[in-house]
């Protein structure tokens, strides 16, 4: 199956399809005069084409408060499914269809300059996440290349490069800072059948340290049980990562894009006052993966940053 190119910079506004232009009428031949003449029809008008009514743009549809969508996420053992709005985020970011994910080039607006992303083929015969026959919404395509890319200027963190591309569930535990919470989250992902653990990490110049992961199990039902039992909250997450004091939602994140057909985003941030650095954390429910991304830096993590890394991630999966 061959790999799809993805363009780099959607924050660009998508060009309106311009209006084929309209034939010319052809001038008619003089009609050949008659040896006897006779009254001469007049001659036909071109017709003046005809204006096209301008379609009357749909109503847009609201957006779910997302508290109700963290309590179906909660309390719901299937994930929810919401038409969200395609309006663009804070930083530029509007909907795009699956083969069109963004890199999303530098801006002033502090964006990172992502390469060009390349989703990996699938194997022959499988069908896409999410499409109609695959009810168990399995991601069939290599995991590891479902890890989002480092942008440009990134140095990448040795820790999570693992045994060919696999991390072993130790470094994820790590990242939590409670021994209990270590203890009981490796019982259940053994419990529920944790298939797989892709992860890739990386250092931006200004010290933001970015390190995501992502789960795979073998079904979006059984994710979405891990997912609930384990990591979500409604306020705070489930569980608290090291080196974080306090954590709340994420009013800052956008709202359309925390919820799309296939999969949810559940984001927080650490409120003040932090330490030397500040932690921005989502996670991502899509099928049968949850990815952890995860964003520090000291004096404070940037919005805008860890929203597009959040959502290059999702869209990648979704």
């Amino acid at each position: 199956m061959s790999e799809q190119q993805i363009p780099v910079d959607p924050a660009l506004p998508v060009p309106e399809p311009q209006p084929e232009p309209l034939a010319e009428p052809q001038p008619q031949p003089e009609p050949e005069p008659e040896p006897e003449p006779e009254p001469e029809p007049e001659a036909a008008m071109p017709t003046a084409p005809t204006a096209t009514a301008t379609p009357t743009e749909p109503p847009v549809p609201t957006v779910k408060d997302r508290r109700v969508l963290r309590a179906v996420l909660r309390w719901t053992a299937a994930l929810a499914v919401f038409a969200v709005a395609g309006t663009a985020t804070a930083y530029g970011i509007t909907r795009m269809q699956r083969t069109d994910l963004p890199g999303l080039a530098t801006r002033p607006d502090g964006r990172w300059d992502y390469p060009r992303i390349v989703r990996p083929p699938l194997p022959a015969g499988r069908p896409a996440p999410f499409a109609p026959g695959n009810a168990a919404d399995i991601h069939y395509a290599d995991l590891r290349k479902l890890v989002l890319p480092a942008p440009k200027g990134a140095k990448a963190d040795p820790a999570l490069a693992g045994d060919h591309g696999w991390t072993a569930p130790k470094v994820l535990l790590a990242e939590y800072a409670n021994k209990d919470d270590r203890d009981a989250l490796q019982g259940e992902l053994t419990d529920h059948g944790l298939r797989h653990i892709a992860a890739r990490g990386w250092t931006m110049p200004d010290g933001t340290r970015t390190r995501i992961y992502l789960l795979q199990f073998e079904t979006g039902l059984i994710a979405g049980e891990v997912q609930q039992d384990e990591f979500a909250g409604y306020q705070d997450p489930g569980l608290a990562l090291r080196g974080t004091a306090s954590n709340v939602m994420d009013e800052s994140f956008p709202e359309a894009a925390s919820a799309d057909g296939n999969g949810l985003v559940e984001e927080y941030a650490e409120k003040q006052p932090y330490g030397a650095e500040q932690v921005r954390q989502a996670y991502i429910s899509s099928g049968d993966v949850i990815a952890l991304v995860v964003q520090s830096r000291p004096g404070g993590a940037k919005e805008i940053p860890f929203q597009q890394t959040v959502v290059l991630q999702q869209q990648l999966l979704g």
